[in-house]
């Protein structure tokens, strides 16, 4: 087909593999406005993390003296390409998550700048995901990333199981994980990459779906981005992509609070405001001391206890990404304030969040990463809407920023 005969704005649609996974193609539901209520959360004090989306017609089968298969259920039907992950049986599991990949199989029409610029775009995905060698299939790591998440959650008991794993008596719900696609739109010389993750909360005594939510991650970028330096820039999305998807998942069934607040970040003796833009900073110290301030603007309507929270009873995660991972991170931090163990590199742009959490009786509550709040358009179809994948992934891109100055210690 001729170049001209190609309409404009189509998109290319990247099928990614999900264990255990019969329907592709179904409609997704609207994600509900915020996340799940108090009340269900309440009700819920044994949960299981299941890899795939809800099963229509099985049955949850197995046993715990045979070998279940794992949480990998293969790839795509007719895919060449990706292989098995590890066996993960009955047991709570925590060994380390290899960088992800993406396998599947590409299929779709092609649109957009010419007919060979994109050819090469999905050639280069294409190649990337074949020669991967280490392929937790997406589903899988979606799954482990969910469960680690909820293991911080006080007053829950969490297991990951196999899909085959029979599920015990005393379970309060199941917890299914998925990833549901990636598309890629052509606009012109860009390409817009769209990853969504189904959750589904089901309770065990009815089999009766109680909750359902679409996580959305979406970053944009020209195609000589996406594909220079042998594929860099797609394996970044990617792997913030998992991140966000992982932690928002863990976030919104169970670990976050949203509170009417103010968090954002200030000045300290080794940090300095840029033209007093305070979500951008300079400092001439490679081991700079963050500071930040929070406050509560009250009016939740979460009940007595958030009456209870004051300096005493507030504690801080730290988290400092470059363009391509995470570098660091502190937890429980008891004050407003903290000084990096570690040296950063002069010359470099970091962003950097905290996110509160209160420590309430034997509880504790979560609360949202501190971030610019930026208009998202409600057409983009996403939580998060990256402007520039080069400059900065979507998820970090509202994070405050720091410049280590060159030459200085």
């Amino acid at each position: 087909m001729h170049l001209q005969r190609l309409s404009r704005g189509l998109t290319l649609l990247v099928s990614i593999a999900a264990a255990y996974s019969p329907a592709w193609g179904a409609e997704e539901k609207a994600s509900p406005p915020t996340h799940m209520s108090e009340a269900l959360r309440s009700s819920v004090t044994r949960l299981v993390v299941i890899a795939g989306p809800t099963p229509t017609s099985q049955e949850i089968t197995g046993s715990y003296e045979k070998t279940t298969p794992g949480l990998a259920g293969g790839i795509n039907q007719g895919a060449a390409m990706g292989t098995p992950s590890a066996q993960v049986g009955p047991v709570n599991v925590s060994f380390p998550i290899p960088i992800l990949t993406l396998p599947g199989a590409i299929v779709g029409g092609i649109s957009g700048k010419t007919k060979r610029d994109i050819q090469e775009f999905r050639d280069a995905l294409t190649e990337d995901l074949a020669r991967a060698k280490d392929q937790p299939l997406i589903n899988d790591g979606l799954a482990l990333d969910v469960y680690r998440g909820l293991q911080r959650v006080p007053g829950l008991e969490s297991k990951l199981f196999a899909s085959s794993t029979p599920i015990p008596d005393d379970t309060d719900a199941i917890l299914y994980v998925s990833v549901n696609d990636l598309t890629i739109d052509v606009q012109g010389t860009e390409a817009i990459l769209t990853a969504s993750a189904g959750v589904t909360l089901q309770r065990l005594t009815d089999k009766k779906d109680v909750y359902e939510t679409v996580i959305r991650y979406q970053d944009r970028d020209s195609l000589s981005n996406w594909t220079e330096n042998e594929n860099a820039l797609w394996r970044d999305y990617a792997n913030f992509a998992r991140h966000y998807l992982g932690r928002e998942i863990a976030a919104d069934v169970f670990d976050r609070v949203e509170l009417n607040h103010e968090l954002r970040p200030k000045e300290s003796a080794t940090v300095e405001q840029i033209k007093k833009n305070e979500w951008q900073s300079v400092s001439r110290s490679t081991t700079p001391t963050l500071e930040w301030n929070l406050t509560l603007l009250g009016g939740d309507s979460y009940g007595s206890w958030t009456d209870e929270i004051d300096e005493s009873n507030t504690y801080y995660d730290i988290e400092i990404y470059d363009t391509h991972r995470l570098l660091y991170s502190s937890k429980q931090i008891p004050e407003p304030t903290h000084t990096l163990g570690f040296e950063m590199d002069a010359c470099q742009t970091y962003r950097w969040s905290v996110r509160p959490s209160y420590h309430i009786g034997g509880d504790i509550k979560y609360g949202e990463w501190m971030q610019f709040k930026s208009k998202v358009d409600p057409k983009a179809g996403a939580d998060i809407v990256g402007r520039k994948a080069s400059a900065a992934p979507a998820y970090i891109q509202d994070f405050a920023s720091l410049k280590i100055e060159c030459g200085r210690k």
